[in-house]
């Protein structure tokens, strides 16, 4: 199936879903393993939301609560820390879910803004941290969502991850999206993604690196995922 199409649909029953939701705004989570194409389905639905629709949509990454590397550096085992940044225990899960939590406030109590209109006060504004590719690490206040944002998608591998310290994830947002994919062909992407960028100079490398971490982090995320309200597989959207 074409995945642009796919896109669109599922951005046209996000929108339909937010419009019949009682509140102002629609919390929206899209995880799915690593490999997936969550990310690039999150970015999708927000590209098409913002294009075809009167309302305003927003992505929030959970890449922005990674544990820093200096955090890593305070582990007991420092290189496996380092060799594992991905996994659910190199997050700030604590901070992650407490953001989430004030997402939840701002968004059914503070007033739904005129799109565009760019008059906010900074109290009507929140702030999260975003990551930064090339240093590796979050940035502190580094992505601003803004009030006339009525659609909020998060997307993160771990967002409908039943693990303590993870599960209270699912219950603060209004629609949970699962972007499934055969493992195998994840690792495949992965592995060549790794190539492609230069973290390895092989694709023998690159696979072996996945299977060391993302792999095994795809395997818990299956293996422990709460249900989602709409499964995306091989381009094919199942609602639950």
């Amino acid at each position: 199936m074409d995945m642009e199409v796919e896109h669109r649909r599922l951005a046209d029953l996000i929108h339909t879903q937010a419009d019949a939701h009682s509140q102002p705004r629609f919390l929206v989570a899209i995880a799915g393993i690593p490999g997936s194409g969550k990310t690039t389905t999150a970015e999708a639905i927000v590209n098409h939301l913002n294009q075809s629709t009167t309302s305003r949509a927003a992505i929030l990454s959970m890449d922005g609560f990674h544990l820093s590397r200096a955090a890593l550096d305070e582990f007991p085992d420092p290189a496996s820390a380092h060799a594992r940044r991905g996994a659910p225990w190199t997050f700030d899960v604590s901070r992650f879910v407490a953001f989430i939590r004030q997402l939840r406030t701002w968004a059914d109590e503070i007033p739904l803004a005129i799109p565009y209109s760019e008059t906010w006060s900074s109290a009507e504004m929140l702030y999260a941290p975003s990551f930064d590719h090339q240093s590796k690490d979050p940035v502190e206040n580094g992505l601003t969502i803004t009030p006339d944002a009525s659609i909020i998608i998060i997307e993160g591998n771990y967002l409908l991850l039943d693990d303590p310290g993870w599960r209270e994830l699912a219950g603060l947002v209004d629609y949970r999206v699962f972007v499934d994919t055969d493992p195998q062909e994840a690792r495949g992407r992965l592995a060549a993604r790794h190539l492609r960028a230069g973290i390895e100079k092989t694709l023998e490398d690159g696979y072996r690196r996945v299977d060391s971490n993302d792999y095994l982090n795809g395997i818990s995320i299956r293996e422990r995922l709460l249900a989602p309200d709409i499964v995306v597989n091989n381009g094919t959207a199942v609602e639950i």
